[in-house]
């Protein structure tokens, strides 16, 4: 059987309607999850420090409300583990919508917090839980919904459809972004301290609703239930994927610590630099970010769809190189203050993300086995967060508080490229590895 007809959707009649579905399904979800992860990260740069850490001083406060951002990548591959384990046993659609209500439920409860104001200590260690269940929902959500999109994709078009998922971050963090935007503009700065930031929050739930509306209209993905009646289910995942191909998943998550150090550093860390250190206007910066963020969802499809081309080592790699090329540049454009080169300089950053964060979407999959597909994807992309997203922001605070320039950040961003080019080139090339039968998998 081909590959081509063994992932062809049962109702072959009408794909245009099908592929619109998993299309929305698979790019609603992770839109929607990367808007509740992205307004906890803005949040963090621009009100938590002061709202509950307010006797610390104001690096102090930056660092701990980073260190509670970090929480929320700890708990990722914690996630990752339980809901691969469960969607490689039972189906990928069931864990895709309850990791939407996990983290919807996380995202919620923090715009009804207490500040340290009204309950003292208990309210930073209550952020912290409603932090950890925000990154568990999330370690479930990338990877079962690139799965859902690669394992419906037609032959040589892996590319294409896992860029549907790759996008949602994009316009999760525009919409983010424009929320805190907007707030920001219209309401006076004691508003916006005192209850404006908790709206972003609080609006998760609807979106939480659409989404869940969206996932319950989907079938379970067609390379799943064939590998369920022809192969065994596997009775511990993770023990699976350490035992039979643990080059992969070691090689796999040191390569992708990139992606997230760059979002992070471009993202998070630059608004909070721009605007502690630098002084430069929130409501400029939020902009800039946003127009890096539109150059980025553009991107991201295209590259995705070249990799189908080309491979997704050459263009990872490719990524790494672009990544180390424009380490230096990206902050002395940001110290410029000006609102174009800023724009200009956060976009090439985003654009060298896309570069990895596009063909990553079926790469990953594609290096696992079915029966451990999800948590092998899963533990990988998320693992790899905990250094590039959680501790990236952390250490570069701390880099340019003990070196007084953003040369160390510069230099910290060229190893972690310089790691991802030589462990993607280690990995094999898989666009076209056949995912009903796992012909050509490097174990």
């Amino acid at each position: 059987m081909t590959e081509h007809a063994a992932v062809r959707p049962p109702e072959a009649a009408k794909p245009p309607v099908r592929a619109a579905r998993i299309a929305v399904a698979s790019f609603i979800g992770t839109a929607i999850e990367f808007y509740d992860f992205y307004i906890y990260g803005t949040a963090a740069a621009l009100v938590f420090g002061k709202l509950f850490f307010p006797t610390f001083s104001s690096l102090a406060g930056t660092l701990a409300a980073f260190a509670t951002f970090g929480v929320g990548f700890v708990a990722r591959p914690v996630g990752a583990v339980v809901f691969g384990h469960f969607g490689d046993r039972i189906g990928r659609k069931r864990m895709l919508v309850v990791s939407l209500l996990t983290m919807g439920t996380g995202t919620v409860a923090i715009g009804v917090l207490p500040t340290f104001s009204a309950i003292g200590i208990g309210a930073p260690i209550l952020l912290v839980l409603c932090r950890f269940l925000q990154g568990f929902g999330l370690g479930g959500e990338w990877g079962g919904a690139v799965l859902l999109a690669t394992e419906y994709a037609p032959k040589g078009k892996r590319g294409l459809w896992s860029s549907f998922p790759q996008i949602g971050p994009a316009i999760g963090f525009i919409i983010a972004s424009g929320a805190f935007l907007v707030l920001s503009d219209t309401l006076s700065d004691a508003d916006f301290q005192s209850w404006g930031w908790r709206v972003p929050f609080l609006a998760s739930a609807v979106l939480i609703v659409i989404g869940y509306y969206i996932r319950m209209k989907i079938a379970e993905t067609p390379v799943f239930e064939k590998a369920m009646r022809e192969q065994e289910k596997a009775k511990a995942p993770i023990v699976e994927v350490v035992k039979k191909q643990p080059r992969t998943l070691l090689l796999s998550t040191v390569a992708f610590i990139l992606a997230h150090t760059l979002f992070y550093t471009i993202t998070t860390f630059s608004l909070s630099y721009g605007t502690g250190e630098l002084k430069l206007d929130r409501n400029m910066l939020l902009i800039c970010t946003m127009i890096a963020a539109a150059v980025m969802g553009l991107a991201t499809p295209a590259l995705a769809v070249y990799s189908d081309r080309v491979g997704r080592r050459a263009v990872c790699i490719a990524s790494a190189v672009l990544a180390a090329v424009w380490a230096f540049p990206l902050f002395a454009l940001l110290h410029t203050g000006n609102p174009v080169l800023i724009a200009i300089a956060l976009s090439v950053g985003l654009i060298a993300f896309a570069a990895l964060f596009g063909p990553m979407g079926a790469f990953l999959p594609e290096l696992f086995a079915t029966r451990y597909r999800y948590t092998g994807a899963s533990v990988a992309y998320n693992a790899s967060s905990i250094v590039g997203g959680g501790v990236s922001p952390i250490l570069a605070t701390q880099l340019i508080a003990s070196t007084g320039s953003s040369a160390s950040v510069s230099l910290y961003v060229i190893v972690i490229a310089v790691l991802c080019a030589v462990c993607v080139y280690f990995l094999r090339e898989t666009k076209s590895v056949d995912l009903a039968t796992d012909a050509g998998l490097h174990r």
